[in-house]
């Protein structure tokens, strides 16, 4: 998808000007553009364009960019303008600390739950991994991590792990080609499930803290390559 088919699939979402919360409503929408893949690291976001397609003002989009940038998604550059984060190695390592607190804790104390959603992510990474197509397994993997924080039944919780994967997404693009990364991790999270299923919390919390230890360790090691 390019930039001009996101400005345009955008423009069908415009909100009412009047709504009371449209900053909030225009950043939930790009955090998940950038959470799909859609806008990569770097990327420049022009106020006169997004105000334009979206028609709001540039005050009401300037709202939205705070909040994307006090969520460590995108950052202002003075005299340039706003742009798709880029996360560096202690990003990484700040994102990793807040998921190794919350994934494996909501494994352990969630009330017992419809795992449809987490079964439905299983199926379509494995279909995405029969089709060699990286980009469906970092997704799916995705939208299995979201499901583990959705059996919690918080909201807050659920809106957290959204900010954090929308960054997690950023980390992602550096792995892009890279289909070794992502496969082991789906045969992981298919074993997780199958523990929770069977009621085995603290084993499948126990899998979880090492499959992010692991992701985390790896991640880190590219992009500091990356930055050589």
């Amino acid at each position: 998808m390019t930039l001009d088919d996101i400005l345009q699939d955008l423009a069908r979402q415009r909100p009412d000007p009047r709504h009371a919360e449209t900053g909030i409503w225009i950043a939930s929408v790009l955090r998940e553009r950038i959470a799909a893949g859609e806008l990569a690291p770097g990327a420049k976001l022009s106020e006169q364009t997004l105000s334009e397609v979206l028609n709001v003002s540039r005050n009401t989009l300037r709202e939205a960019f705070c909040t994307l940038a006090a969520e460590h998604v995108v950052v202002r550059l003075p005299n340039r303008g706003v742009f798709v984060a880029r996360p560096s190695v202690e990003d990484i390592r700040e994102m990793y600390r807040v998921r190794c607190f919350l994934e494996p804790a909501a494994l352990l104390w969630s009330p017992e739950g419809d795992t449809v959603a987490l079964h439905a992510a299983v199926t379509r990474a494995r279909q995405a991994r029969e089709a060699g197509s990286v980009s469906d397994m970092a997704d799916a993997n995705q939208k299995f991590h979201s499901a583990v924080v959705a059996l919690t039944g918080s909201e807050r919780l659920v809106v957290q792990m959204t900010h954090v994967l929308a960054e997690m997404r950023l980390v992602f693009h550096s792995m892009a080609a890279d289909a070794g990364f992502h496969e082991p991790y789906i045969e992981q999270n298919a074993r997780m499930l199958e523990l929770l299923d069977a009621g085995s919390r603290v084993e499948a919390a126990e899998v979880m803290t090492e499959y992010l230890h692991r992701a985390e360790k790896q991640l880190v090691e590219a992009v500091s390559r990356q930055m050589g």
